[in-house]
């Protein structure tokens, strides 16, 4: 690990918006679950993740926007939302949170019904691999998603891949769950419909796309129980 890493993931363990926990710390009766209203943000606004946050631009920028839910970007690599992490601490953004686990735990992090909405961006499609393990949308990981998440609460997935696009679709319909809203061009100026969050706010690596000329893909989906 470089010395900026190290300084980064050392200066995590002094924010109190950064969660920083074992495996075995999460997998046996981790503190938190159930309880990140009461003992992390302190309210009762509803919580929206963002899985695989990265840097936490889109994590920061939805706290930003709207001061009446509370935020949590996840990822497995805290040297890079220590970037986000920092800006959020130096905004006075109490509404944000950053936790470092793998997403495959989930469902160990949060309780039944506690989240309210998830958004994936721009995660590795995996398409060199056989096995979709890996996948942040398939089965396995949606049906984590489906048990955390309130009856109503929705997942977003914006990603530059139409492979990954096209799988997720293929997903949610063999297990029977909602489409809310899907298109193959965010951008595109007949869609009034999007919501402004999923065109106002860009991370890092989909600004590099939109200047390769990509085209970035989204969808919107519920669970049917």
């Amino acid at each position: 690990m470089g010395k900026d890493k190290i300084r980064r993931f050392n200066e995590n363990k002094t924010f109190e918006n950064v969660v920083q926990p074992t495996r075995d710390e999460v997998v046996n009766n981790f503190p938190l679950k159930g309880n990140w209203n009461k003992d992390f943000f302190k309210n009762d606004n509803p919580i929206v993740l963002e899985l695989g946050c990265g840097k936490g631009e889109y994590t920061v920028a939805m706290a930003r926007r709207e001061a009446d839910r509370n935020f949590i970007g996840i990822d497995i690599k805290g040297a890079r939302f220590w970037r986000g992490a920092k800006t959020a601490l130096e905004e006075g953004l109490d509404n944000v949170g950053f936790m470092r686990t793998q997403i495959e735990l989930i469902d160990k992090v949060f309780a039944e019904n506690e989240v309210s909405e998830i958004w994936i961006t721009f995660p590795d499609p995996q398409i060199k691999y056989r096995r979709t393990v890996h996948r942040l949308t398939n089965p396995d990981f949606l049906a984590r998603y489906n048990k955390i998440l309130k009856p109503e609460g929705t997942v977003n997935l914006k990603t530059d891949s139409e492979f990954l696009h096209g799988y997720t679709h293929g997903v949610i319909h063999l297990m029977g769950h909602e489409v809310i809203r899907s298109t193959h061009d965010v951008y595109h100026p007949d869609h009034s419909d999007i919501p402004a969050i999923a065109t106002e706010v860009q991370t890092y690596y989909e600004s590099k796309y939109l200047e390769e000329g990509k085209k970035i893909t989204y969808i919107k989906f519920k669970f049917k129980d």
